[in-house]
């Protein structure tokens, strides 16, 4: 069975290539901004000193960019300089970009993974051993306790739409996505393997296992993007692959979850689509054989049979 998929696979990227190529919004998903954080992330601006909230700040944790939530610089690293701006000695490793100014007099600090304006950084000033200083506005910042950073909130999502590979490689691409694991569920059958699924003996199917940040994606967000990498209304199959281990479902953990799925396929067959994804409470999730964790990426191919279609 392993062979005539790789053989299928092989085919259909050749042969199909044009309608296989997957569209994927890489597009960052920022933070909404108020009018006076847009005046100093974006435009560039510089809040009053001593108004900042950070400036005298104590408390241990991390502080992140306003604009799109990553780490920027250690508590540790904070010390008080007496500018009326946050001092910070150090960033957390490739969390911050150098461009020199315009003129050519001061080196601007952008947060390396949007570009939001944090401030200036200035070394020499010897008022620490490290002598440099980030000098930062305190409206570019957030700020995460360390209880909060010891305990990060994740949720997760199982879904199925046929060959777990491709589903997997187009939901990594989703900002938010934290892990994902393909997998065995529906069937009855203990640790079933990827010979048993295809026989058809196990009640399993194909499926894949998503953790998730709810504070950058949502379950929602991600249940659009199944209904809109995969044909739902395709019956015991995904494009050349057939069998019931193929079949389009969402096993739900709850029943927000649940309320959701239904709520999508109502949209979806509002507008016409005869939809045949299943929503099932999800029971046992059993990991796959390794060969199929990450397939895609560590084959250097791309799917054959998943490709995205905008649907909501």
């Amino acid at each position: 069975m392993i062979g005539v998929r790789n053989i299928v696979i092989y085919i259909f990227v050749l042969v199909f290539h044009a309608g296989c190529t997957q569209i994927i919004n890489d597009d960052m998903k920022y933070n909404e901004l108020t009018t006076d954080e847009i005046n100093v992330i974006i435009d560039k601006g510089t809040e009053r000193p001593w108004t900042g909230e950070y400036v005298d700040h104590k408390e241990k944790g991390i502080y992140t960019c306003k604009r799109c939530d990553a780490a920027l610089y250690k508590s540790k690293n904070k010390f008080d300089s007496n500018c009326g701006w946050p001092s910070f000695d150090d960033e957390i490793e490739g969390a911050v970009k150098r461009v020199p100014d315009a003129d050519g007099r001061r080196i601007e600090i952008v947060c390396a993974n949007c570009d939001g304006h944090l401030g200036h950084v200035f070394e020499g000033e010897k008022f620490t051993e490290k002598n440099i200083r980030h000098c930062v506005n305190s409206i570019s910042l957030n700020f995460e306790h360390k209880d909060k950073i010891l305990k990060p909130k994740t949720d997760t999502a199982i879904f199925a739409g046929g060959c777990f590979w491709g589903v997997e490689y187009l939901m990594l691409k989703e900002p938010g996505v934290i892990s994902t694991t393909v997998g065995y569920t529906g069937g009855k059958s203990k640790n079933p393997t990827y010979e048993e699924v295809c026989s058809g003996r196990s009640g399993h199917i194909e499926a894949i296992k998503i953790v998730f940040d709810p504070k950058k994606t949502s379950y929602e967000t991600l249940a659009k993007l199944f209904f809109e990498i995969h044909d739902p209304t395709q019956v015991d199959r995904q494009g050349p692959d057939r069998g019931e281990q193929y079949r389009s479902e969402i096993f739900y953990l709850n029943d927000e979850q649940k309320k959701i799925a239904l709520s999508l396929i109502e949209i979806l067959e509002s507008k016409g689509y005869d939809i045949a994804t299943k929503v099932t409470k999800a029971s046992e999730f059993w990991k796959a054989e390794n060969y199929h964790q990450d397939y895609y990426k560590n084959n250097g191919a791309l799917p054959y049979c998943h490709a995205y279609t905008k649907r909501f």
